[in-house]
């Protein structure tokens, strides 16, 4: 008896390890717990990756006849939504998958290539298991936060766009040029205090550009 416990204390430790090492495991677990006492059904249209799209609160408000499942969680990177791609996206058989991963990568420091690798990484281990599903990538945004580094944003942006095009039910959703001023720059009147995520005006401009591929 003392041998079968002693193994299932160490099974429980190793596991609480795991968890614990893995970045992000309880925010993505309390979602998918939320969205499981929401109900959900396959075929819904999965909006997932980093604060963004999690802050994107009326997100379903704004697209009433489109069943949203916004499984996002806040600070991620294009490597470690892969860490957690069968919580949040696998899971659900999504008809459509819409990700925003690379702001806070690039932020991080990371060369643009790799964030690539990982998005096609990402693109790939979705199509493997769902061949319909269209994936859609999301342009990094322009915010006045970490303007310094837009040449970085505008090259992975242009990586973003061409893997678009020479890949089957894959998607480029540009929310770059609407954010910008008449001068080029992050316009100041849709972020919040942060300057680097959106209020609600900011996310009435994402609702334009995504209309088109929620249909």
């Amino acid at each position: 008896m003392k041998k079968i416990i002693s193994a299932f204390v160490l099974l429980f430790l190793v596991q609480f390890t795991y968890a614990q090492e893995l970045p992000f495991q309880d925010e993505v677990i309390t979602r998918a717990k939320e969205i499981d006492a929401a109900g959900w059904e396959k075929g819904a249209v999965v909006f997932t990756g980093s604060s963004s799209v999690r802050m994107w609160t009326n997100l379903q408000e704004q697209f009433p006849d489109v069943d949203i499942i916004n499984s996002a969680f806040g600070g991620s990177q294009a490597h470690q939504l892969l860490t957690h791609l069968d919580q949040t996206v696998l899971r659900y058989e999504p008809s459509k998958v819409f990700i925003y991963e690379g702001d806070n990568d690039i932020n991080a420091g990371q060369e643009v290539s790799a964030i690539m690798e990982n998005l096609d990484e990402l693109v790939t281990r979705i199509h493997t298991k769902l061949p319909n599903t269209i994936v859609n990538l999301i342009a990094a945004k322009p915010s006045p936060s970490r303007w310094e580094k837009q040449e970085s944003y505008l090259a992975l942006n242009d990586l973003m766009r061409q893997y678009a095009t020479t890949h089957d039910k894959v998607n480029f959703v540009n929310v770059w040029d609407i954010m910008l001023d008449d001068n080029g720059k992050p316009r100041t009147d849709i972020f919040i205090a942060d300057n680097l995520h959106m209020n609600e005006k900011g996310y009435a401009l994402w609702k334009e550009i995504f209309t088109p591929f929620m249909k």
